[in-house]
């Protein structure tokens, strides 16, 4: 549990709302050293009744907290901070999970030096099992990441980058649940056509995804030894994997991924 410092939240969306609740499951900080903000007054009263938080205006909330979380959309990014700058000060650190805003940005909004962090989460945060990639600003200091590193530690994984590479995680790992979402879509629906009933299918998939995470995560061997360990000449993987590769998969999945990077980076430029 972290001391006296409180950690405000501005926007009380999906992904704010699955950190809160990992902050609280793993007692990363109590209820009474959280507070968040939103311009909607439903969502501030679901949140603040199914964790018992303080639901602030954003003003109140960065005066009363030392950590400032943005989790709203990019869009919004500019009006939000022009409605907070006057409050915040060389004490606050700012962490931003909005995609595609640099921290140069947000700097020059705020227009002065404080500690800004920013942050590419991925929605199996939403079950404690996502990965969060960080990346520090100029002012950004050791105690700064850590205190960055412990809050996203308790919905998933945590890795630190250098900023120019934000874009190229936001098309891997940010977008990357949406491709194995799409992947598994068709995987349920090929069982189905060959004779299985959907849940079935569904069930099998699902596990089949889980359980070679998980081996690929525990084991030592690398992802090719994996393959190769399942795959036995002639048989029924080798005949699937082989429509993979007449039909090009790892150059569809490399188009795919840059399609994403480039489009990151056209959201980075405004």
């Amino acid at each position: 549990m972290r001391g006296s410092e409180k950690v405000g939240f501005i926007g009380a969306g999906n992904m704010a709302t699955a950190i809160i609740k990992g902050l609280i499951q793993s007692r990363t900080y109590l209820p009474d050293q959280l507070a968040t903000s939103d311009n909607s007054d439903k969502a501030l009263k679901i949140i603040s009744d199914k964790f018992g938080i303080k639901a602030m205006s954003n003003r109140d909330l960065v005066s009363a907290c030392s950590t400032v979380v943005l989790s709203i959309k990019p869009q919004n990014m500019r009006e939000v901070l022009e409605e907070i700058r006057e409050e915040l000060t060389g004490k606050h650190l700012v962490i931003s999970i909005a995609a595609g805003i640099p921290l140069k940005m947000i700097h020059s909004i705020i227009g002065r030096d404080i500690p800004l962090i920013r942050v590419m989460p991925n929605t199996p945060a939403l079950v404690q099992k996502g990965i969060s990639v960080l990346a520090r600003g100029q002012w950004a200091e050791d105690e700064h990441m850590s205190t960055a590193k412990n809050i996203f530690n308790a919905v998933g994984n945590t890795i630190e980058v250098k900023e120019d590479l934000m874009d190229a995680v936001t098309a891997l790992s940010g977008s990357g649940p949406g491709y194995v979402f799409r992947i598994m879509e068709c995987m349920v629906s090929s069982g189905i056509n060959i004779g299985l009933d959907p849940d079935t299918s569904l069930r099998l998939v699902i596990q089949t995804f889980l359980g070679a995470a998980y081996l690929a995560r525990e084991s030592n061997l690398p992802l090719s030894g994996l393959r190769e360990m399942v795959t036995s000449p002639g048989g029924t993987t080798a005949a699937g994997l082989g429509v993979f590769e007449d039909m090009g998969l790892e150059n569809m999945i490399k188009k795919a991924v840059k399609a994403a990077y480039d489009r990151a980076m056209e959201l980075g430029k405004g």
